[in-house]
């Protein structure tokens, strides 16, 4: 009996996000087909330019917006961020430095603070880290 070995595949949206790239700013060739797990291993390895223009130009989606921004991406929407933003929106934003980017920003790094408080609490303990249920 031999053992038939399927190409797994993926939805262009699930490949961009894996990628870190906003899917509508992808060559429509991408965004119409499907990706297989071999081409998404070749894509990061050795991205082509289009991917490269985007990752350094954007637009780029939320989550790396708000990773540029140092900031979670509830506060994007807080802030009144619901689109992908190019670098130099990013930038222009950063040295405008909005109250409410002032504010998220302040709020991510207590977030961060308390986060690793918790982990050292826990670890003077002896506690394991908990992980969340799949």
């Amino acid at each position: 009996m031999t053992s038939h070995q399927t190409t797994q595949t993926m939805k262009p949206a699930t490949a961009a996000k894996k990628l870190g790239v906003y899917l509508e700013a992808t060559p429509a060739e991408f965004q119409e087909g499907v990706v297989s797990r071999a081409e998404l291993s070749a894509l990061q390895a050795d991205p082509p330019q289009w991917l490269l223009e985007l990752r350094r130009n954007g637009p780029h989606p939320r989550p790396v917006v708000a990773a540029k921004l140092g900031i979670s991406i509830s506060g994007l929407a807080r802030g009144g961020v619901t689109d992908a933003l190019t670098t130099e929106q990013i930038d222009a934003l950063k040295a405008e430095s909005p109250e409410w980017l002032q504010k998220e920003r302040a709020t991510q790094a207590e977030v961060r603070k308390e986060s690793v408080r918790i982990k050292e609490k826990n670890a003077e303990r002896g506690d394991e880290p908990r992980r969340p249920r799949s």
